[in-house]
């Protein structure tokens, strides 16, 4: 409960303000907002992107960043959707998509743990790769011919009006929580995102764990891919371009730090709530989507700003404290 309530009192409590203001003022514009239905369909419109946001919280925290999950999520759809339309077996074209997302997260991880090269460089490159990749697999067409049970997978409800995405997202965010805040996997991705180099001489395999999570980076981004195709019924080369700018503000919003070290599940899922609701709101006032994708960067760049700002305003304040003290001190000595 005190660490509840001490998160609360930090950028956690800003941002359930942040996220009551936006729930009221969303409420006002439409009634119907506040309806079951109405909260499905906003995480539903955005279930890929909040699914890749939890993995993307790891490699953030272990002072990573990957550019390419995007990419990977249209290249994997492209492949499931070639496949089926070039008459393969859809459990094969199932299992050779997630693969790819799977092999494409270990491609990274290969460059960045035992290269040792930058992963900005490198996802920034593997971005334009996977993208070329899927383009070449789709031309300028659009697959879809999708059996029918995988069409009803993506686009009905499941479990009574929740869909399989929302469910999965659900089990993701327990498994994710139990892991990094609970487990010594997690305990090691924010000593190596505090420092690698201490990390490493503590005995941690700094490379086995930056490969891993690149890997699970990959095959998170693959299903989200597959779970895209499901719910649009047809891909395009073109599929999820874009979502990495959401994925990270969701990500930064929440608190944890671009260089690593820091941060929670939890700030993430209040970010991704903000996310969503914002873009909702904008939605009921008719604001096209280029506006929201502005509305969107400079959320992404605010993110950044504030916690630093913040930060920086704490250490001012106890410097000032500090140098009142001294000077008392320094007074009564005198």
């Amino acid at each position: 409960m005190s660490k509840i309530v001490k998160a609360l009192k930090g950028w956690e409590g800003f941002l359930l303000a942040v996220l009551l203001i936006i729930v009221f003022f969303n409420a006002s514009l439409a009634p119907e907002y506040l309806q079951v239905n109405n909260w499905i369909n906003l995480f539903q419109l955005s279930i890929e992107k909040i699914i890749v946001a939890l993995i993307m919280t790891f490699i953030i925290i272990n002072a990573e960043i990957d550019l390419s999950v995007a990419s990977t999520m249209g290249l994997t759809a492209s492949v499931l959707a070639w496949m089926n339309h070039a008459g393969h077996p859809f459990g094969l074209a199932l299992a050779v998509a997630l693969g790819v997302g799977v092999l494409s997260g270990a491609f990274n991880g290969f460059w960045i743990a035992y290269v040792g090269l930058p992963s900005l460089v490198v996802t920034l490159a593997t971005m334009i790769m996977y993208r070329g990749g899927a383009r070449v697999f789709m031309e300028d067409k659009s697959f879809g011919s999708f059996p029918d049970w995988f069409n009803h997978l993506g686009q009905e409800a499941l479990i009574g009006p929740l869909p399989i995405a929302l469910i999965l997202f659900g089990l993701f965010v327990v498994i994710a929580i139990i892991v990094l805040q609970y487990s010594g996997f997690g305990r090691y991705v924010y000593v190596i995102g505090n420092n690698r180099d201490v990390a490493r001489f503590s005995g941690i395999n700094v490379r086995r764990h930056k490969l891993i999570l690149f890997t699970m980076s990959g095959a998170i981004a693959g299903l989200a891919g597959i779970l895209f195709a499901a719910r649009l019924g047809a891909v395009r080369g073109d599929t999820a371009t874009g979502f990495e700018l959401d994925i990270i503000t969701m990500v930064l919003l929440g608190g944890v730090s671009i260089f690593g070290g820091s941060g929670s599940i939890y700030g993430v899922l209040l970010s991704i709530l903000i996310v969503l609701n914002l873009r909702n709101g904008m939605s009921l006032l008719n604001l096209t989507g280029h506006l929201q994708t502005g509305v969107i960067g400079a959320l992404l760049i605010l993110s950044v700003l504030l916690p630093n700002l913040a930060e920086w305003t704490r250490k001012t304040l106890q410097r000032r404290k500090y140098q009142k003290q001294t000077s008392a001190q320094i007074a009564d000595a005198g």
